[in-house]
């Protein structure tokens, strides 16, 4: 008997929301690459001057295609994208991997087993663009087709999301209990509204089997490859395309791609963290994540990096140190909190946690409320997101204007491009904001929801012992504050 919809509440704004998502994300994505852009400014100066503001004039502004909607893609930037993907999975294949077992399913009780080297693989890609890099330098044609495909990337992407999400969505339809392949839906995405179902994913653990590639999880080959990969495929080619327009790399887009490279290269070496995340465990695969990852994460958090590479910041060295701090501090303690969480779990005699409080809950599990677990019930969330700031914080008070060669007179902080074109901030200092910063935003607001989401489903699982649990943890991520 198939599982019946669950009475489930719905999240995202239910299925009005997840409608207005699907369709205003993928409109964002190419709002942002046409307003912010390294034709005339950031943001588009016609946008400073709203009483001024027609379609032909913000069109002569934006990078809009030569042959209009139809350079929006093309067969040959699809078919190099689908090309890295493949690459992506020979990788997952040939490379030694570990394998580890998830959390038990809650039909079966039983674990599937999951195959992990996404570190190697990012590694491999890295190696390949090195080499290429020294051969070719900066035009390395890799970081060029990145930089004059950008918005066939972005399209072709959003394309392939929604490619995956219909497959994905009407493959779950043959989910049958009991299966010898351990499918099961997720029980939010089951609610019987097709709309709200397709966003949020039915199936828990699709999994697809290809001739040659053999058995790929869907869900963590998504999570954790062609989007972060990919992410610091498109850092490193704005370095690349900051070097062909100025001569020169600043010590804000390199501090940037440092931090991000770092984050990117420990979360795939840690790569069985993923399997204690609400993604896996608890979400299905569908459009909400397979967009957040092949779209959303080398998209918009490469956006500093793109911002970078057309006006480039030289921090102080005060502030490089600054920054480089909050992003150790943001790395110390999502580390040290999660490996306490994970060491009272599976170690619970460890000296280090064997003399920690904790309560023992009616369902036979231990709820941790002493070290750094005491102190709030998200914490390492706050770490997190401070290790994101110095992703932003490099591009200031972000925002700039492009004078052609034409126009162009020397002013006050007015940087030369090798082309003769000049780089101003004038009335678009701050402005640029909006763009640079929107991940910070972003993030904060994505934790703060994980966070109630948590709540909400440690309420059900624990009961009233998450009550008493909740009275001696008050604050949910940041002491004294929230």
């Amino acid at each position: 008997m198939i599982m019946a919809p669950s009475k489930h509440k719905y999240e995202f704004g239910g299925p009005l929301g997840a409608s207005a998502i699907m369709v205003g994300l993928p409109f964002l994505f190419n709002a942002f690459y046409f307003i912010c852009n390294d034709k005339t400014g950031c943001p588009v100066p016609i946008l400073l001057s709203p009483v001024q503001l027609n379609w032909e004039a913000f069109k002569s502004q934006i990078p809009w295609p030569h042959d209009g909607i139809r350079g929006f893609a093309s067969w040959e930037t699809a078919g190099w994208l689908l090309m890295y993907y493949m690459f992506s999975m020979v990788l997952f294949v040939v490379l030694p991997a570990e394998k580890v077992a998830g959390i038990k399913l809650r039909e079966s009780g039983r674990s599937l087993e999951y195959r992990f080297n996404a570190f190697s693989s990012t590694v491999v890609h890295l190696l390949i663009c090195a080499i290429g890099t020294f051969l070719q330098g900066a035009n390395f044609a890799v970081w060029i087709f990145i930089s004059e495909k950008y918005l066939q990337l972005i399209t072709c992407d959003i394309i392939l999301s929604f490619m995956i999400s219909v497959y994905l969505y009407l493959r779950s339809f043959s989910v049958r209990p009991g299966n010898s392949e351990l499918r099961e839906l997720a029980i939010g995405g089951n609610t019987g509204s097709h709309i709200y179902d397709f966003f949020i994913g039915r199936e828990l653990n699709p999994r697809i089997t290809l001739p040659v590639f053999g058995e790929i999880d869907l869900k963590s080959f998504l999570a954790m490859r062609p989007g972060l990969t990919g992410w610091l495929l498109l850092d490193l080619a704005f370095v690349a395309k900051q070097y062909r327009i100025y001569g020169f790399i600043s010590n804000s887009v390199l501090l940037t791609t440092a931090a991000q490279m770092y984050y990117v290269l420990e979360g795939q070496f840690f790569e069985d963290g993923l399997l204690r995340m609400m993604d896996i465990t608890t979400d299905g695969l569908g459009f909400m994540l397979t967009f957040g990852d092949i779209v959303l994460v080398p998209f918009l958090y490469s956006t500093q990096c793109r911002y970078l590479a057309v006006h480039p910041v030289q921090l102080s060295n005060g502030m490089m140190i600054g920054l480089s701090a909050v992003f150790i501090l943001g790395l110390y303690i999502f580390r040290v909190f999660n490996a306490q969480k994970l060491r009272f779990r599976t170690e619970p005699n460890h000296p280090s946690v064997a003399r920690l409080p904790y309560i023992q809950t009616k369902r036979g599990t231990r709820l941790l409320t002493g070290g750094w677990w005491g102190i709030s019930r998200h914490m390492n969330y706050l770490g997190d997101w401070l290790q994101s700031l110095p992703f932003s914080a490099p591009t200031a008070l972000a925002g700039y204007l492009i004078l052609p060669a034409s126009v162009a007179t020397p002013s006050e902080g007015a940087i030369e491009m090798l082309d003769g074109r000049s780089v101003i901030q004038g009335p678009a200092k701050g402005w640029g904001m909006i763009f640079t910063y929107c991940y910070v935003v972003w993030f904060a607001t994505l934790l703060i929801h994980r966070e109630s989401r948590d709540d909400a489903a440690c309420a059900k699982k624990y009961g009233d012992d998450w009550n008493t649990y909740k009275e001696i943890v008050r604050w949910k991520i940041i002491p004294g504050i929230y």
